[in-house]
């Protein structure tokens, strides 16, 4: 019994311990540092040598403007634990008294432990970051490492140069790192990251670029060649980061996977003589079927996007030749799915599109070719209005890859399947779950029809307009452009002034583009930007304007102040880093 009375007791008492340093903690974090200086020296009383809570308590002092206690509370600490942060404290201390002779003499004498102890960096050094004196920080990182060959702090070091503005030596420390411990390296680039999207005037990136041309040139390394690629990567200088990649090649020729990551990194962006390029090295120089199928796919796709109804029947041609020389298996699945998808949406041949998937469904496929084709094979259902068949095969997807981003996705066509048929309350419900996936594009995705829908269902309670955008959305979805042109402009003329209005306005400028009508998109987005200023798609409006003056029309002068507007006034977009990194090039802030 006295054992279970003791355990009860130590229980209790842990108990009440732990209320009591959440109770100093809450006390500390509200700003209430005299409840939280009688807290912390309670449980000092229990804990004489914890260290955090003996901080916390000199805070306390020091934010109360007692000085002289913090003072002696430090200078007892000093003579019984000898701690040589604990000089760094009392370096502060006086400080705050606006000593700044007897602050300097401890911290010289804290500096002065690391010569005789090298070891005493750790605890000197972390005392300094701690009260943001940097240099001495740097100091004695320095010193350790001029005593002690074993010693590394570069990526400390780098962060308090970055700290202290000096970009310069922070590259220097953090590519020396990277180079020593290539462990650190995606930590590092992380950082450079962070730099080059806050850093205003484009300084940093001229500075990193050419500290990493500079190895380039020096050391033959290919470790610097991919350093340098990544960079341009970051700066979508996809033909520049080529030039880096066919010079690893060159040097190991053993993996064209960065060569191939980087032709859909330029695809994605739209940079498809770039892509055109990449793809052609990889044929010239591989004899390996994937990579040949995989480029063969990319060069096909980009045809396909950008190619005009004549060309259709050479494409198809191509398409017939390139499945027969690669063969109906496993391996050529993408240019069997590719082929079904090309015969339905642009031959307008659905009954083949699916007699091609079928056959490929007989094949000894994995779980998620099988997940590939079926899609697929949903979206020509969904193409001929079966609906309730595409959702068959789209709930298969989701239930097979539940927690995939394949499964997501096929979740998200389902919430559409039901949007073009009409069932808004469905619909909205999976929108809704689904604006909170994490994959970005497909949350993205999600709470634009999630906002389409809520918004008119509210606007209009027999959802008559909403009814018909999702029938012209539909259209869009069949590749039927000219027809969802007809029934957008139907719509504008018949709700001119209701909710929908600012959507169809930004559908049509998004089908004129499609139809490479570029005035006529900015028209519609022009009508955005004039009379829906406040609504939810102003954003949209001005960077897709901004785009087609940019790429499309080469008129820098207009495109320029459409950034700038995304950039000063709507920093919530998703397009806001795009728009301001864009902004920034046009400005002139950097020849990269």
């Amino acid at each position: 019994m006295k054992t279970v009375f003791l355990y009860i007791a130590l229980f209790f008492s842990l108990v009440v311990f732990a209320q009591n340093e959440q109770l100093a903690a809450n006390y500390y974090d509200k700003g209430e540092f005299e409840k939280a200086l009688i807290s912390f020296q309670e449980l000092l009383k229990n804990q004489s040598g914890n260290s955090v809570y003996f901080l916390k308590m000199i805070d306390c002092y020091q934010q109360l403007g007692q000085f002289d206690a913090a003072e002696k509370a430090l200078q007892e600490r000093l003579d019984k634990y000898r701690q040589a942060n604990i000089l760094v404290e009392l370096g502060a201390n006086f400080q705050l008294k606006k000593d700044e002779d007897k602050a300097k003499k401890y911290f010289e004498q804290a500096l002065d432990r690391i010569k005789k102890n090298p070891n005493e960096v750790y605890g000197v050094a972390g005392a300094f970051e701690r009260k943001a004196l940097i240099d001495y920080a740097l100091k004695a990182y320095e010193m350790a490492v001029s005593l002690d060959q074993k010693f590394n702090f570069n990526f400390q070091m780098a962060l308090l140069y970055g700290q202290k503005g000096n970009t310069d030596m922070m590259i220097e420390k953090f590519l020396t790192e990277s180079y020593n411990n290539p462990p650190n390296l995606i930590a590092i680039q992380n950082q450079f990251s962070r730099f080059i999207l806050e850093d205003g005037e484009a300084t940093f990136n001229e500075a990193l670029r050419k500290a990493l041309l500079l190895r380039v040139q020096k050391n033959q390394d290919i470790f610097w060649n991919q350093y340098l690629s990544w960079f341009y990567v970051q700066q979508k200088e996809y033909g520049k980061a080529f030039i880096q990649e066919k010079a690893i090649y060159r040097r190991n020729p053993e993996t064209f996977s960065n060569i191939v990551n980087l032709a859909q990194l330029s695809i994605a962006e739209g940079e498809f003589e770039t892509a055109k390029e990449i793809l052609a090295f990889v044929l010239e120089n591989t004899q390996d079927l994937d990579l040949q199928i995989q480029a063969h796919y990319f060069l096909t796709e980009m045809k396909i996007k950008n190619a005009s109804e004549k060309e259709f029947k050479t494409i198809e041609g191509e398409l017939e030749q390139l499945v027969k020389q690669f063969g109906i298996s496993p391996y050529s699945l993408s240019l069997q799915i590719l082929q079904a998808h090309f015969v339905t949406f642009h031959l307008k041949n659905s009954e083949l599109g699916k007699t091609i998937l079928k056959k490929t469904l007989e094949l000894p496929l994995n779980q998620y070719q099988i997940a590939e084709v079926k899609m697929e094979l949903a979206d020509i259902l969904l193409y001929e209005e079966k609906f309730n068949q595409a959702l068959i095969y789209y709930s298969q997807i989701e239930e097979d890859l539940k927690n995939d981003v394949v499964g997501h996705e096929a979740s998200l066509k389902a919430a559409k399947t039901s949007y073009f048929k009409g069932d808004f309350d469905w619909a909205l419900s999976q929108f809704k779950v689904l604006k909170t996936a994490s994959t970005q594009l497909i949350a993205n995705d999600a709470l634009e029809y999630f906002l389409l829908i809520n918004d008119n269902k509210v606007a209009d309670s027999t959802q008559t307009a909403l009814k018909q955008f999702a029938r012209a959305d539909y259209l869009l979805y069949q590749n039927k452009n000219q027809e969802a042109l007809i029934q957008f402009q139907a719509i504008l003329k018949n709700f001119k002034g209701d909710e929908i209005e600012s959507i169809t306005l930004l559908r049509l400028g998004k089908t004129y583009e499609k139809l490479g009508d570029y005035n006529s998109a900015l028209s519609q987005y022009q009508s955005i930007i004039i009379t829906h200023q406040e609504g939810i798609y102003i954003d949209e409006a001005l960077y897709f304007s901004a785009e087609i003056y940019n790429k499309q029309l080469k008129d820098v002068d207009k495109a320029k102040p459409l950034y700038e507007k995304i950039v000063f006034n709507h920093e919530d977009s998703i397009f806001f880093i795009d728009a301001r990194k864009k902004f920034r090039q046009l400005r002139g802030d950097t020849n990269l």
